[in-house]
């Protein structure tokens, strides 16, 4: 299946490079309205709007925020990435609270420096430090100066990339088109208690650059990670025991990090990250009350085991992430993933709402497939 999807809006420019302000401006300055609620219709619509009005300094409207989901509107994690975003930018803001389903956001200039962010500042909550990572780091890489970020809420927790994700795939990932970003873990947060730390650097980038990810090369070593905090040490071993036993079949070297991570509540993690030739992906699995050590490995073992039976050069969960990044860059890019989202849909449809950009979604949602950005030569 080949669906074109094309852009209609005004023409955007790139802002003298000597002005103060070192993002992309619109033809027209109007508010651009978006339905919170489209394709898939959770938080990633949010966060990737906030971060592409930011960069384009465009006036946004957004309503029917996660309207489709059991609680809707704006959570505790949501409304911090609305605030952070606002910090960067000295933005107003309007329906910034608790439960909103409407925003409306207007940006100023961005501004790099030093943060601090914390989900517990809105309410004490295991909301995802990293979700507010992904709403600043594009935007803040269009700063004049380096960015210093204090984040605080979850670390690791259900539904959102964790911090060894964030750190070992997308970064370096992101890095590709010429991105340039760092995460350090400095306490890990569990659900229910959150209250996990992490520092991220973000450097001023000029350089972003298209690229082409169709192969992902020979799986060269798999590193892992079997952590647990507050909790006996033999669930570390067993999830290790388990992690060698189950990656044994792929005949390369496994490598298996055991931590005791500091925290303030307990739970356990098995992260899984292949590194191949071209391109790194990462599969995480958490644990729960009743939740035998083995299966949490199990878990991430058959996620990867699912990847590997594609060709694919990127991960599903990595993909819909690329997307901002992609769009960004000059020139061509494609890649190749083991499953179309429609997390990938709906962060297609997105962008293109900002950008006049073209993308070609060759494949069917849930099956494996290919993206390609069109370079229009502009």
């Amino acid at each position: 299946m080949l669906n074109r999807l094309r852009h209609q809006s005004p023409v955007w420019t790139q802002t003298n490079p000597t002005k103060s302000k070192c993002h992309l401006v619109s033809a027209a300055m109007n508010t651009l309205e978006i339905d919170g609620n489209y394709g898939e219709g959770g938080g990633q619509i949010l966060r990737s709007s906030l971060s592409l009005s930011a960069i384009l300094n465009r006036p946004i409207r957004i309503k029917g925020i996660r309207a489709g989901r059991k609680k809707t509107g704006l959570a505790a994690q949501h409304l911090t990435c609305v605030n952070a975003v606002a910090a960067i930018t000295d933005a107003q803001v309007i329906g910034g609270a608790l439960g909103s389903q409407a925003l409306t956001f207007q940006p100023q200039e961005i501004r790099g420096g030093h943060y601090t962010f914390d989900v517990a500042d809105v309410q004490p909550s295991a909301g995802a430090l990293s979700l507010v990572f992904q709403s600043i780091v594009l935007p803040l890489s269009y700063a004049k100066v380096p960015s210093t970020v204090i984040l605080r809420g979850g670390t690791h927790v259900s539904w959102s990339p964790t911090v060894h994700y964030l750190r070992e795939v997308f970064i370096p990932m992101a890095a590709k088109f010429g991105f340039e970003a760092s995460i350090q873990l400095n306490q890990w947060g569990w659900y229910p208690k959150g209250g996990g730390e992490a520092i991220a650097a973000v450097q001023p980038t000029t350089n972003r650059r298209g690229v082409e990810l169709r192969r992902r090369g020979k799986l060269q070593t798999i590193c892992s990670v079997s952590a647990a905090s507050n909790l006996p040490e033999h669930i570390i071993n067993r999830q290790q025991n388990q992690i060698q036993k189950r990656l044994a079949q792929f005949k390369v070297p496994v490598k298996v990090e055991r931590i005791k991570g500091e925290s303030i509540g307990q739970g356990t993690l098995v992260f899984l990250n292949p590194i191949f030739a071209n391109t790194r992906t990462g599969f995480s699995a958490l644990g729960a009350r009743g939740k035998r050590a083995e299966r949490v490995a199990d878990e991430a073992c058959r996620a990867l085991e699912d990847f590997l039976v594609s060709d694919a050069a990127i991960d599903p969960y990595l993909a819909d992430q690329l997307i901002l990044p992609m769009a960004l860059a000059k020139g061509e890019s494609r890649f190749t993933t083991s499953r179309i989202t429609r997390h990938l849909t709906t962060n297609i449809w997105l962008v293109r709402q900002f950008l006049p950009v073209e993308f070609q979604v060759n494949g069917a949602e849930n099956e494996p497939g290919e993206i390609v950005k069109i370079d229009s030569g502009a």
